[in-house]
């Protein structure tokens, strides 16, 4: 990937479009679908449901005994997550590369998940995939750049470095 000169802008953009298109696609679905409900694009492939997701990723926790305890431990974890996040772009974003992007991408699907959090209790989960047998947990937007950014970021540290 092409190097920029103090790139950090780029990366704040890439987060905040992350974090707009999960809002947005919340949105249409909160306004759309009744939770438990689906529309059906590919049968037996993929689904836009309405899921409220008080657990963790693939629903874990969702069923935990003290939800409220989770719920706030979740929003913390988050919370130091976007710290960290931010701080490590701050210093990697200078210069355009796949660390910085697949950073960008965690941090927007950390904030757009964090928001839901706080602000309704839950997470809204809409996509829904089933490959043959196997059937994903319902996901979202902010879910799919954080594993997109998790999987570049992998990508990044496998690659050999080149020594200067």
């Amino acid at each position: 990937m092409a190097r920029i000169r103090d790139a950090r802008w780029l990366m704040v953009l890439i987060a905040v479009v992350v974090i707009v298109l999960d809002r947005v696609t919340k949105l249409w679905v909160v306004r759309h679908i009744e939770p438990g409900h689906a529309i059906v694009v590919v049968p037996r492939v993929f689904r836009i449901t309405h899921v409220l997701n008080t657990g963790a990723a693939f629903s874990m926790f969702e069923g935990a005994a003290h939800p409220e305890m989770v719920r706030q431990v979740l929003i913390w974890f988050s919370v130091a997550a976007v710290l960290v996040v931010i701080g490590i772009l701050w210093k990697a974003g200078r210069t355009a590369s796949l660390m910085s992007v697949s950073l960008a991408l965690i941090l927007g699907g950390a904030v757009g998940n964090l928001y839901d959090r706080v602000k309704l209790q839950y997470v809204v989960d809409f996509l829904e995939v089933h490959i043959v047998h196997y059937h994903w947990p319902d996901f979202n937007v902010a879910d799919s750049a954080i594993v997109v950014g998790a999987c570049l970021l992998l990508l990044e540290m496998l690659r050999p470095q080149q020594v200067d």
